[in-house]
């Protein structure tokens, strides 16, 4: 298919190591332009693609009619703004997550993209990795038989990186905002159910969440997860049934945690048991994602991720903070 032309708003860090590169590697899809007004910032983007255009604000890059999408990669709580901004002049968005801070900010999102007829869509990567999709069929196809329970964790520690926008209320910050939406989202990827939040525990610093614990049920299994800016790093989720068990080990940073492993543990007829694991050494999710962008703006095929889903994770995250004990 012709390539969809791409430009970056910001020259982030997370920006410059992933998503810059993925959009750049990606079938169907050519990175053209990015929007920075620091000369120092946009080298590493040229090192890698040397042809990119380097725009000196946002607006000036969406006012350029050859550029067909748009990658977001602002602080928090710039998302829902600049992507409005970039529907309204006429581009495709695919920004990064939270995409909104709260479930009505959707409402303006859906009603933006619906408008403009553009595909606008936040970045839950995950999704889009192979594993994940393996654990979903293998899940709702019965291999562990009913499921009861499921538990997640992801954390890491950023305590000494003060300017760090994660540490930062005014700019959307904390643990579950960053990283809660993953072992949330990824349970409802899963079983395609809406969590019923039962308890929230959270340890708040500065205004923001460092850990917070969560109890929930996916209809009859129940759930169990925290997430922390605090702790040492980890990551992993569990989905437990009548008949077996299902863990991933590097559920979320794939390749960059670790190998991806999906461990499949099924009970033995003498108390024993089998363990089956399939690797996914090679999937980069994020040149996935954007090949499954570009597959959705060309040919109209439906988009993995869209608002709509990402609006469900964020309903449970608000009730994760209105339910709150403080800790």
């Amino acid at each position: 298919m012709t390539p969809v032309r791409w430009g970056v708003l910001g020259a982030s860090k997370f920006a410059r190591q992933f998503m810059g590169p993925a959009i750049h590697a990606a079938d169907g899809a050519e990175l053209v332009a990015l929007a920075t007004s620091s000369a120092e910032k946009a080298q590493p983007f040229q090192a890698f693609c040397p042809g990119v255009e380097v725009f000196t604000d946002y607006d000036a890059l969406l006012a350029d009619q050859s550029i067909e999408a748009v990658y977001i990669p602002l602080p928090n709580h710039l998302h829902v703004e600049w992507t409005i901004k970039a529907l309204e002049a006429g581009k495709h968005v695919l920004c990064e997550k939270p995409i909104a801070l709260e479930a009505s900010a959707y409402d303006r999102l859906i009603s933006a993209r619906d408008k403009s007829g553009k595909l606008a869509a936040e970045a839950f990567m995950i999704v889009h990795h192979p594993q994940w999709q393996h654990v979903r069929d293998l899940v709702q196809k019965g291999e562990i038989g009913k499921l009861v329970h499921i538990s997640g964790r992801f954390s890491f520690d950023n305590r000494t990186d003060t300017d760090n926008i994660r540490n930062k209320p005014e700019t959307g910050g904390g643990a579950l905002r960053d990283i809660g939406v993953y072992v949330i989202g990824s349970a409802r990827f899963v079983t395609g159910e809406d969590p019923q939040i039962t308890s929230s525990n959270i340890r708040w610093e500065n205004g923001v969440d460092v850990f917070t614990q969560i109890g929930a049920k996916f209809g009859e299994a129940t759930y169990s997860a925290y997430v922390s800016t605090r702790m040492h790093p980890a990551q992993e989720m569990v989905f437990h049934g009548e008949a077996g068990l299902i863990r991933v080990t590097v559920p979320f940073n794939a390749r960059v945690f670790g190998e991806p492993v999906v461990e499949i543990h099924k009970t033995g007829h003498v108390g024993g048991g089998t363990v089956l694991a399939q690797r996914f050494p090679s999937d980069d999710h994020y040149k996935l994602q954007v090949e499954a962008f570009g597959r959705s703006v060309r040919e109209d095929v439906d988009y993995l991720c869209p608002l709509e889903f990402s609006r469900g994770t964020q309903v449970a995250m608000d009730q994760v903070f209105d339910m709150a004990t403080s800790l």
